[in-house]
């Protein structure tokens, strides 16, 4: 069975998540001039985009990738590195001191990265080379300079995108020995445990090599207590085990043995069984006070003194015989015994519960490539276990282990935050977890765990911070309108209502923003205007002076009439709402260049306000409009006019009589010759915007959060 990862039962619940801001990995690539809303949005391992067919923002990660390795590359040409225990900077490595074979192949492998920084295979190629340097015997001190510092840029800046590889993180502490010896090695191993807390190899490893190269018993102990604490209480942490007990072994300390089996035999995990027998073969040869707590044992040892002696026959005789000082250690020693098999029986019923869940998990390691949706499934079902459970350090463990298989889907951890935030004083965990997510792994495609980022800070009185965040966001993706949103009720909440308003004006009078984004802002402008300043006129005249700049915004349209709708009215002004209602319906159908889809939608939205509200008349135009709308083709008059070139219905009866029915595009020879498309019209009218040479643009697709808002 392949084994990977995990902490023990009694010391995971201290165990502080470590701060992404002090993270080793983080403090050796990170340039003091980086500000927070950069590190927000840059920094964190790229990966092949997941599919966001439910996210309406989809933003390539290879322009954020070439920003963070600027970041890393600045223009004094200097990387940041570590070595030797200490931080120091190498030189840009000069490629031409190198082997011209060598070389070409470095430079290519470099550049495939720099051209796409999300491309995990081409990462993997650059480092193979790298590794394959100086004729591919492996890197040593005697290596050129040129040939390490190579090799530890293309280490540096792979790992700090994908920082929880921790079978590189090995390679690279073994390389660091091979160049730099000890203290290097050591210090890419802290890096790399820092990175990726429970990862049962990589502690393994770390602990493996401290017992090599370390003669202070204590500090290897220590360390091995660090893993145990982090990696412990993980299904498959028998390698882990079996390592800190091996060092032990070697010290003939079976008193620590002991008392190291005596945690894992709580411990639900693959191979319980193995420990729980080598525990209670030694738990036949340590003494009394080792086998037990010390108010246990009274107790048993009261016990076995309080009960009746049986006594013996001896001929017609029955004697009492008193119990001597071996036969009372005897019988206690079987009622602990007793007592270890209850506690087996306990850790084999945990360790059953689980399996059907561990079982399933095929992936317990990161990678780049996305999560069968069964294994994201078994995730959510094993979580919803552990929490029924009850067992705090358990729960928050299996998280993390989620965290690592997936820690591009955003779900996770926003689940995770939930759950440790209903928890009391956790305060700075939940920070830490949504820094995590937002910094380093969660897809700039998923931006929403960075809007609620920025609500936390907020409630935690860092409006200022919570608005960076959200500035960052913005930067990256400048169309994702529930962003700019967010930012202005932040903004609205904390400086008020002019200040919020100014947001949305500056926004939408920056050239840079694209119409879309502007039609959608225009209208949540006016939302705020009619909703916190109540303002009702003021906001019907927005979106109505501007109104004939976004005909193709179904955000604009579907909120303006909505606002419509929405107005308060009574007997006596219902009709003279119900014209206003009309009258921007009408244009929908008429000025709009919307989806027909989307005008059906409105359409009925439009016929429902009219059987619920509308008057003695309001049936002739329900049913109007309900053959215009939903009738076949041929008497949907308004759609005809719409298609037309002249904007004549005969036009279209004319075509669709050539066309044997269907409303097909009349080819005009001389507009072709002038240079027009003749398909133009056409896709205008099916809510498409054609591009010159007559192929359809993409179309961005609206973040409607209140499309149809009843």
């Amino acid at each position: 069975m392949a084994v990977k990862r995990s902490p023990a039962i009694s010391d995971l619940s201290s165990r502080p998540i470590p701060s992404p801001s002090n993270h080793p990995s983080v403090q050796s690539h990170l340039r003091p001039n980086i500000r927070l809303r950069t590190f927000l949005t840059l920094w964190r391992p790229a990966g092949r985009v997941l599919s966001t067919a439910k996210y309406t923002d989809r933003v390539s990660f290879t322009t954020r990738s070439r920003a963070l390795d600027h970041s890393l590359q600045s223009d004094d040409g200097w990387w940041q590195s570590v070595h030797v225990g200490k931080m120091s900077y190498y030189q840009n490595p000069d490629p031409q001191a190198m082997n011209v074979d060598e070389n070409a192949e470095y430079e290519a492998a470099n550049k495939a990265v720099m051209e796409d920084t999300d491309d995990f295979e081409a990462w993997e190629k650059l480092i193979r080379v790298c590794e394959g340097l100086e004729g591919g015997g492996g890197l040593n001190r005697n290596s050129s300079p040129q040939a390490i510092a190579m090799t530890r840029s293309a280490f540096d800046r792979f790992l700090a995108k994908f920082p929880l590889l921790f079978g590189y993180w090995k390679k690279y502490a073994d390389l660091e020995f091979s160049i730099a010896g000890t203290e290097a090695s050591e210090m890419v191993y802290e890096r790399g445990v820092a990175s990726i807390t429970n990862s049962v190899d990589l502690w393994t490893a770390y602990c493996n090599f401290k017992v090599d190269t370390s003669h202070d018993i204590d500090v290897t102990r220590e360390l091995f207590e660090r893993g145990a604490n982090c990696v412990g209480l993980d299904f498959l942490a028998h390698p882990f085990w079996d390592k800190y007990i091996e060092f032990e072994e070697r010290l003939d300390a079976h008193d620590r043995i002991y008392a190291i089996l005596d945690r894992v035999v709580h411990i639900p995990m693959h191979q319980y069984a193995r420990y729980f027998e080598r525990f209670r073969g030694l738990a036949q040869t340590r003494p009394l006070n080792e086998l037990l707590p010390a108010d246990m044992l009274t107790q048993f040892r009261q016990e076995v003194e309080n009960e009746p002696q049986q006594p013996i026959q001896a001929g017609h005789q029955q004697l009492k015989m008193e119990r001597g000082d071996l036969e009372i250690e005897r019988e206690v020693r079987a009622r602990i015994d007793n007592f270890h098999l209850e506690i087996f029986q306990r850790t084999q019923t945990e360790t059953t519960k689980r399996w059907t869940y561990e079982q399933e998990i095929k992936r317990p390691y990161f990678h780049v490539t996305e999560l069968d949706e069964t294994q994201l499934i078994n995730w959510r079902r094993y979580l919803d276990f552990e929490e029924v459970e009850g067992d705090t350090a358990r729960v928050q463990f299996l998280y993390e282990r989620c965290l690592v298989t997936a820690a591009f889907y955003d779900e996770f951890w926003f689940r995770y935050v939930r759950w440790i935030g209903a928890q009391e004083n956790k305060e700075e965990e939940v920070r830490n977890i949504y820094q995590r997510a937002c910094m380093m792994y969660v897809p700039m495609s998923r931006p929403a765990i960075r809007l609620q980022y920025a609500f936390f800070e907020e409630m935690q009185g860092k409006p200022e911070m919570g608005k960076d965040i959200l500035e960052a966001v913005r930067m990256v993706l400048p169309g994702y309108v529930e962003g700019i949103v967010a930012l202005a009720n932040l903004t609205r909440r904390n400086e008020g209502i002019d200040a919020a308003i100014k947001v949305y004006s500056d926004i939408i009078n920056d050239p840079q923003t694209d119409t879309y984004t502007k039609g959608a802002l225009t209208a949540e402008w006016a939302r705020l205007v009619w909703k916190i300043k109540g303002n009702v006129e003021e906001a019907r005249q927005i979106f109505q002076k501007n109104n004939h700049w976004y005909l193709d915004s179904r955000y604009f349209w579907i909120n303006w009439l909505q606002f419509e709708m929405d107005q308060l009215t009574t007997p006596e002004t219902e009709s003279a709402q119900h014209l206003k209602i009309r009258q921007v319906h009408t244009d929908i159908r008429r000025r709009a260049r919307l989806p027909l889809s989307t005008i059906k939608d409105l359409t009925h939205l439009y016929m429902k306000y009219l059987q619920e509200r509308g008057g003695k008349e309001a049936m002739k135009e329900y049913l109007t409009l309900d053959r215009e709308v939903n009738g076949p083709f041929s008497v949907q008059t308004v759609n005809k006019v719409k298609l037309a070139e002249d904007g004549k219905e005969a036009t279209t009866n004319r075509r669709m009589l050539l066309e044997n029915g269907h409303p097909g595009v009349e080819v005009d020879e001389a507009a072709i010759r002038r240079g027009e498309n003749p398909y133009t019209k056409y896709f205008q009218a099916q809510g498409e915007n054609p591009a010159p040479n007559g192929q359809v643009r993409e179309r961005p697709v609206a973040l409607l959060s209140r499309e149809i808002v009843c």
